[in-house]
């Protein structure tokens, strides 16, 4: 059986640092971007079972980004989750918005669900 992955795309070399720790302590393979072009071309390139997208930390337009990643895992059994506002229109089939401010252990718990139904 292989270790589920999950991509952390967030500018804050903190909140990568906290994610990063924690779920590799729970036997997770992590990558991480602090851009989200970066994060399109690791998703592009591992393929990842989960995302963790921050969308308000980044300058770009939010609703770019999220088509971007929506296209990415169109048709294949990936779950992207969210973290920022999103005001308007769907987010991503099989996404998840966590709303800001949010705690790491519902995020962690979110994390861990859809990495056990990825496997």
């Amino acid at each position: 059986m292989t270790q589920p992955s999950v991509l952390i795309v967030d500018s804050s070399a903190d909140n990568r640092e906290v994610l990063r720790t924690v779920l590799a302590r729970r036997g997770m393979q992590v990558l991480e971007a602090e851009a989200a072009d970066e994060g399109l071309a690791l998703a592009r390139e591992h393929h990842p079972d989960v995302i963790v997208l921050d969308l308000e930390a980044e300058r770009a337009d939010a609703a770019a980004i999220r088509d971007q990643f929506s296209e990415e895992i169109c048709g294949r059994e990936k779950s992207v989750i969210v973290r920022g506002k999103i005001r308007r229109g769907p987010v991503f089939t099989g996404g998840h918005v966590i709303s800001k401010p949010y705690h790491f252990a519902p995020l962690v718990h979110t994390i861990e669900q859809l990495a056990a139904k990825a496997a």
